[in-house]
């Protein structure tokens, strides 16, 4: 989606990915097959790029420091690098303006222990490192819980409190070391630690509280120095909003800009990274984005024969050459429609 973006503005890309059947090659005008962590190809990549950018937390920080002194990396490897450790990305956020909720480091079951009575109960245990959609996740809430850490013990790890938030909302904004346009607030609903649907703008969501959210985050990509893109989720309760994660990347929970608003989040980062003015998004109409999982893919594939965008329903497949469940498959935009709109009329299509 990035590339596709890219040559709506006219730029040439070329993209590095370990699959030689990633999608992303059907729409790049070139391509390199290599792992992430590939030094070499990394460098080739940037030797032939004008411009580079990363779409993928796996690529190792480190490996980019280099790159970045040598080649036209405009974010940088910082925030990749600080949102690749759980407890380097909340003691920044922390460190940074933002509330996060009280954690600890683990390394071993007595700090696992020393960290539950600093935290309490309930409270949730993350592996450190590459932990994503639930995967590398523990919730304990009673002392029986806690042999379920035992498959991850010894490995880096973070307890953070278990905040019951009334519900989820994330932020994705674009910066260009000047200006910072950040896309309208959406609710994230997830199904079994994986996000199942925005709805935007996000319900519930006082004026007050939206306003907050957006100082509070842009302040922070300031404080921070970071340019170009970056997501941040945040657990909203009573009012208050706590630092969940965040990502230098367009996000998930983003996808609904392509149709939803009047720019989306892949345009603004390519806008940034050719040097181009940044533009102002705008909701479009209230919009409901469904992830499509491999379980759902047959009932996606059903709903582009019946509807199209004369109805504001838009079906994007990823093309993955490979479907199963869990996995990430494509979304569908539901524009100009309610949640309680999409509840009556497509819910009960795909898997609750």
């Amino acid at each position: 989606m990035i590339a596709e973006q890219a040559a709506g503005l006219g730029a040439r890309t070329i993209c590095l990915d370990p699959s030689a059947d990633a999608p992303a090659f059907r729409v790049c005008d070139e391509h390199i097959v290599a792992a992430f962590d590939d030094a070499a190809a990394l460098e080739e990549l940037c030797r032939r790029s004008d411009a580079v950018t990363y779409e993928f937390e796996n690529v190792p920080g480190e490996i980019l420091i280099p790159l970045a002194e040598k080649y036209n990396i405009p974010q940088g490897y910082r925030p990749l690098f600080d949102s690749q450790d759980r407890i380097r990305e909340k003691t920044n956020a922390r460190d940074n303006g933002l509330r996060v909720p009280r954690f600890a480091d683990v390394c071993d079951r007595e700090s696992l222990m020393k960290g539950i009575f600093e935290v309490g109960y309930p409270c949730v245990f993350k592996t450190r490192t590459l932990g994503y959609d639930g995967h590398g996740q523990v919730v304990i809430r009673t002392p029986e819980d806690i042999a379920r850490t035992e498959p991850y013990m010894g490995t880096p790890a973070i307890l953070e409190e278990f905040v019951p938030f009334d519900y989820e909302a994330s932020i994705v904004m674009v910066s260009d070391g000047q200006r910072i346009v950040s896309f309208p607030i959406g609710r994230n609903i997830h199904r079994e630690g994986i996000l199942d649907l925005c709805l935007v703008p996000a319900p519930q969501m006082d004026e007050a509280v939206r306003a907050k959210l957006v100082e509070q985050s842009e302040a922070f990509m300031r404080r921070c120095g970071y340019t170009g893109i970056l997501a941040i989720e945040y657990f909203v309760k009573d009012g208050e909003i706590y630092f969940n994660e965040m990502a230098p990347r367009p996000h998930n929970s983003g996808h609904y800009t392509i149709e939803g608003c009047t720019t989306n989040q892949f345009r603004e980062l390519c806008r940034y990274l050719l040097g181009e003015p940044l533009q102002e998004p705008r909701l479009v109409a209230p919009t409901v984005m469904k992830n499509i999982l491999g379980e759902d893919l047959a009932a996606a594939q059903a709903v582009a024969q019946e509807a199209g965008p004369e109805e504001g329903v838009y079906v994007h497949l990823y093309g993955k050459s490979v479907s199963k469940p869990k996995r990430k498959m494509g979304h569908i935009t539901f524009v100009g429609m309610t949640a309680g709109e999409y509840d009556a009329r497509w819910r009960e299509r795909f898997v609750q």
